[in-house]
C-alpha cells in the first residue's frame, strides 16, 4: 500500500513537473512563510539540467509552511526589509496562494531575483 502511494505521488509530481516546464514563469517566485509570516527557504529543483538556466520549476515548503507564489523585485528594485511589522502585514497579503501585486507602506512586496 505505501508503494502504491508513493508511486501515484511521483506521478503526480513528474505529470506536474512536465507541465510547468513548458510555461515557466520567470517573474515569479516560490516562498514559504510559517504561521508567523516569516519566510523559510523552499527546497526547490529544475528539471533543466543547464548550468546556464537557474530557473526553478518544481519547489516545496516545510511542513507547517505556508508555499506562495512571490513576485521577483524588477531590475534595481531592494524587497522590503524584514520586521515583525512586514512579516504580519505579508502574511495578510497572501491570496489565494499569491502576493503578486501585494503593497507594503507603498512598496511592492517582492522578492530579490536568483543569482546564478
Amino acid at each position: 500500500m505505501k508503494l502504491s502511494i508513493l508511486l501515484a505521488a511521483s506521478a503526480l509530481a513528474i505529470s506536474a513537473g512536465a507541465a510547468s516546464a513548458d510555461v515557466i514563469d520567470k517573474t515569479t517566485t516560490t516562498i514559504c512563510l510559517d504561521s508567523g509570516g516569516r519566510q523559510l527557504a523552499p527546497h526547490c529543483k529544475s528539471q533543466d539540467a543547464s548550468r546556464l538556466s537557474h530557473q526553478e520549476d518544481i519547489c516545496i515548503c516545510p511542513a507547517a509552511t505556508q508555499q506562495v507564489k512571490a513576485p521577483l523585485c524588477a531590475e534595481g528594485v531592494k524587497p522590503p526589509g524584514e520586521s515583525a511589522a512586514y512579516e504580519q502585514a505579508r502574511l495578510a497579503a497572501v491570496s489565494h496562494g499569491s502576493l503578486v501585486s501585494a503593497n507594503w507602506q507603498g512598496q511592492a512586496i517582492c522578492v530579490a531575483p536568483h543569482r546564478p
